[in-house]
């Protein structure tokens, strides 16, 4: 956290250019002083009253904006991974089950087609597509639930695709040891060997990806919040850049870090649950 405070506040303070504001409210709010000593102020400022400052433009205190837009980033990234754990995992499952089949070469071909298109051009079509041209779906904004499924699938896309290609190598993997062999031997059904023995030894590659995703998924917003104009994090991080409102820029992206600090700690947490043997590593 220390680290992106730092790395990021140097980058904006040696941005070329100087924030749109003028000469009196520059001096007022430190803007002539040394770098140092800038530096040092935020620091004692961030971690000592939790102050990120306030928007150049606005004069709004940057945590009064982001406590009211962190939970719509929130809602839309919890979502985009319920969609991805939801369809990647099955069709991960019956795409190595199937090996070779027509519906493993299928669903394959959609995962690497999907994992190469850029995020921003799958939004722009589908927001042109299905909100412009059929009128299916709002293109933009959140005025009913209709309004959530574009920004949703556009954000989970690209991780399904990705889900898949690693459920499907991870139950490969896992089909292929003794212990599988050893319980259909006993007379087990195929469903009951997948269900108790595969899939649970496939948790610990499929949650590291959940981890990986989940912190994509919350800091990565910056693109759908825009095309869709949804009032989130990612869109007052785009609109802090294009104004050069720094503190936005530093207020947002150290949000960002913490998430991404507490998501990769919750794996390492769940570890721990998903398997005894590491969980019996750090026990007496």
């Amino acid at each position: 956290m220390m680290g992106v405070i730092v790395i990021v506040y140097t980058i904006t303070y040696h941005t070329p250019g100087r924030p749109a504001v003028s000469a009196i409210k520059a001096s007022a709010i430190g803007l002539n002083r040394p770098y140092i000593v800038q530096l040092g102020n935020y620091l004692w400022n961030v971690f000592t009253r939790l102050d990120l400052g306030k928007s150049y433009l606005t004069n709004i205190p940057i945590t009064a904006e982001l406590a009211d837009r962190i939970p719509v980033t929130f809602l839309l990234g919890a979502m985009s991974i319920l969609l991805m754990m939801i369809i990647g995992v099955p069709c991960g499952m019956l795409s190595a089950l199937k090996q070779y089949s027509v519906l493993d070469v299928s669903l394959t071909s959609f995962s690497l087609i999907m994992s190469a298109i850029p995020g921003y051009v799958l939004a722009l079509l589908s927001a042109v597509f299905f909100g412009v041209v059929l009128r299916w779906l709002p293109p933009s904004g959140l005025g009913s639930w209709k309004s959530w499924i574009l920004p949703v699938t556009c954000s989970a896309v690209g991780s399904i695709a990705v889900f898949i290609r690693m459920t499907r190598t991870a139950m490969l993997e896992v089909i292929r040891q003794d212990y599988i062999r050893t319980a259909k031997s006993k007379g087990l059904k195929d469903s009951a060997v997948i269900r108790r023995h595969a899939l649970k030894n496939c948790m610990i590659t499929l949650a590291t990806v959940i981890g990986l995703y989940s912190a994509a998924a919350f800091s990565g917003s910056i693109i759908v919040e825009t095309i869709f104009n949804i009032r989130g994090m990612g869109l007052y991080l785009m609109d802090g850049i294009l104004a050069r409102d720094y503190p936005v820029i530093n207020g947002a992206v150290l949000v960002i870090s913490l998430l991404v600090c507490v998501v990769n700690l919750a794996v390492d947490i769940a570890y721990a649950f998903i398997d005894p043997r590491i969980k019996a590593q750090f026990t007496a």
